[in-house]
């Protein structure tokens, strides 16, 4: 079939007649290709602003897709093994919202890891299904949250047989991943869902030697970030349905959120990522995992740093590891993770992903080269020689276990009232509070505040975080239920 050519690009090639014709535009956006603004089209380009356009007849409808973005979207799904695949212009969080709206409702239980992206727990907010967290085991060395344990899950699904869905995470920002396959596997037996948050796993569709895919493992739904590793402008992204889900009424749960005003910029990035993925896609990933590799073995020949990779795989709650990411630990050295993101932005003009309480995430994707790693490389070793100092009094572990006491809705619609940090002990949150990235909640509504995870919030306000959530832009005080 012509449209299943994955050298086409039928949004773009659409968007390259329609602007060809000069059609005289009496509809919205009011800028009228860019005309009404010259500061604006000076800035963003004339071919960006005249191809930022309307829906209308030759160029399709996100809501109903029928032409040219029905014919983008089963490329997609056949570039990425899925029998359907949704253009997504709210972000993945609108994808991940779609996915826990499409499998619970109101009262209903889905287990999922408490290490989740805040985007699913703002879900339950929205839609009032009841959390079932398995807590994940925890690298004290690392200090990060893993994967979860084949057995937590077992055991989760036995107390709670009337869950409809497991989420997981495919991989965690770290590049931590669980069984997929045996996690589908036990879902698919006891009638659940399984929801696969794939935000950092654009690439798992496409490079080799990568952990598996959602798709490939099973899933029933899977959250496609491709704007972060697959080279699509910020806030695009897909979602996938696999063989048995509903694609009508998953289009019907996706357009009670979603956006009637589609962005053809970033639907046409997506087309055209997409695109260049299925052609290229094994090569692209395949130099991305040898530039972190070649990075990590630098990295940890400077001394006291870490950049771990497969050799923490342990089978079960670290089952795979994703050899693209390139965390590295800085507690050695004495300084949090947060501490070193500030300083290579701060002395050097490098950018990474984020730093936490104990590591930093350097992204490395499509568009990296060698000798930018080489400056990375070059300034955490000048970092270690000029800041260096002893671990005495540092925090090394980013996740603490909640106790919840009721429903994220419940508690974020209850009555309130604010409190100083210190008064809030032992009370329950009616708020978030997170550092972002990665956007992983300390602490979620319904679950009660002890003196660790207030302990923690002040160190990570101490060491420069960047924490928000709360009502209170300085978190000096939180809202807590009457």
């Amino acid at each position: 079939m012509q449209e299943l050519n994955q050298s086409r690009a039928p949004i773009k090639e659409a968007l390259e007649e329609f602007t060809s014709r000069r059609v005289v535009p009496f509809d919205v956006p009011g800028h009228k290709r860019g005309r009404a603004n010259a500061e604006l089209t000076d800035f963003l380009g004339r071919s960006c602003m005249s191809m930022d356009v309307n829906s209308m007849k030759p160029l399709d409808n996100l809501c109903n897709p029928v032409s040219v973005i029905a014919q983008a979207e089963r490329l997609a799904a056949a570039a990425f093994g899925a029998a359907y695949a949704f253009f997504m212009v709210g972000g993945t969080t609108s994808s991940v919202q779609a996915m826990v709206f499409a499998a619970t409702k109101r009262g209903e239980k889905l287990i999922l890891p408490r290490n989740v992206h805040k985007s699913v727990i703002n879900a339950l907010v929205l839609n009032g299904a009841a959390p079932v967290y398995i807590n994940p085991k925890v690298n004290k060395t690392l200090g990060i949250s893993l994967g979860m344990s084949l057995e937590d899950v077992k055991k989760a699904i036995q107390q709670n047989p009337d869950a409809k869905a497991i989420l997981v995470n495919n991989p965690t920002y770290y590049g931590v991943c669980s069984d997929l396959k045996a996690i589908c596997e036990l879902a698919h037996e006891n009638n659940m869902l399984v929801l696969a948050d794939e935000a950092h796993g654009t690439h798992f569709y496409f490079g080799e030697n990568l952990p598996l895919s959602a798709m490939e493992a099973g899933a029933d739904l899977s959250s496609v970030s491709m704007h972060k590793s697959g080279g699509s402008l910020t806030q695009s992204s897909f979602l996938l349905i696999n063989k048995g889900v509903n694609e009508s009424y998953m289009r019907q749960i996706i357009n009670l959120t979603q956006t009637t005003s589609a962005s053809y910029l970033l639907m046409s990035s997506l087309d055209i990522s997409r695109k260049n993925l299925a052609l290229h896609g094994k090569d692209i990933f395949k130099k991305a995992a040898e530039l972190a590799e070649y990075a990590r073995w630098e990295i940890n020949l400077i001394g006291d740093y870490y950049a771990y990779s497969r050799e923490i795989i342990n089978g079960d709650t670290i089952y795979d590891f994703d050899i693209t990411k390139l965390p590295v630990n800085t507690l050695e050295i004495g300084l949090a993770g947060i501490e070193v993101y500030d300083l290579l932005r701060d002395d050097y003009d490098i950018q990474v992903e984020f730093g936490d309480i104990g590591n930093i995430l350097a992204y490395i994707s499509v568009g990296d080269r060698e000798c930018d790693l080489e400056r990375l490389v070059g300034a955490l070793s000048e970092i270690r020689r000029l800041h260096k100092r002893g671990r005495a009094g540092m925090l090394t572990q980013e996740y603490i276990d909640p106790v919840v006491e009721m429903t994220p809705q419940e508690a974020f619609y209850a009555a309130k009232i604010s409190l100083t940090l210190s008064e809030t002990v032992g009370r329950v949150s009616s708020e978030f509070v997170m550092c972002y990235p990665p956007g992983i909640p300390i602490l979620a509504p319904g679950e009660r505040i002890t003196a660790d995870i207030v302990d923690y919030i002040k160190y990570a306000k101490e060491k420069g975080c960047f924490m928000m959530g709360t009502e209170d832009e300085e978190i000096e005080r939180l809202n807590v239920i009457v």
